[in-house]
Formats: structure tokens, sequence, C-alpha cells
């Protein structure tokens, strides 16, 4: 198991969180099992940006992003050299910190699709 630190984030775990991951699974499904309802408007089929993480430690960890998560994640809110959808990030063995960016986008959902 892989521990995984959430920063906090106001609406959806204001205190923060530490848990373990299994290796092999995605930080969105690890995320979800461990109570933190991120947003994934998709169902985590890489055709979107409401999962969208900030991997604060142990990026370099995680599997290198294909072509298409590259291209979507040019259009999430605050994105950053250390951005994934967190539905495309595998969690490895090594300890990771993310951050959940305050807003989404969520086209769909803002009748934009």
């Amino acid at each position: 198991m892989t521990q995984v630190i959430v920063l906090p984030h106001v609406e959806l775990c204001p205190d923060g969180a530490v848990f373990e991951a299994r290796p092999g699974e995605s930080i969105c499904q690890s995320l979800l099992e461990n109570g933190i309802a991120i947003e994934h408007a998709c169902e985590q089929s890489c055709a979107c940006t409401t999962c969208h993480v900030i991997v604060r430690e142990g990026f370099d960890s995680l599997n290198e992003a294909e072509e298409e998560e590259d291209d979507l994640l040019d259009k999430a809110w605050g994105l950053e050299p250390q951005s994934r959808l967190s539905c495309q990030a595998i969690v490895g063995d090594t300890p990771l910190v993310v951050e959940i960016p305050r807003y989404t986008i969520n086209m769909a959902r803002e009748g934009k699709h």
C-alpha cells in the first residue's frame, strides 16, 4: 500500500486526508474509495478535466501521461507542471501528496457539450 496525503480542500476534505492506496489503482479511484468525492464527470474515461489534481510530491513516480491526457489538461483550470487527470494517474510505490484544485471546468454540466 502507498500513502496518499490529500491537502485540505474547502468542499471535498476541509481538514485534508491521509490514506493508503493500492499500487496500480488510479488516484481518482483511491480518492473515491476513501470518501473524497472528487468530480469525475466522464466516469474516469479520460474525456474531461473534472478530476484534475496537482501532485505536489511523488509526481515522477506516476505513469507517464499519454497524449490524450496532455491535450485535455491544456483545458484544465489552474494547470501546473505537476498536473494530472486523477483518473489516468496510476499510484506506484512512492508516497504522494495531492492537491485538488479549488475549481473545475465541467463542460457537460455547464451546457457546453
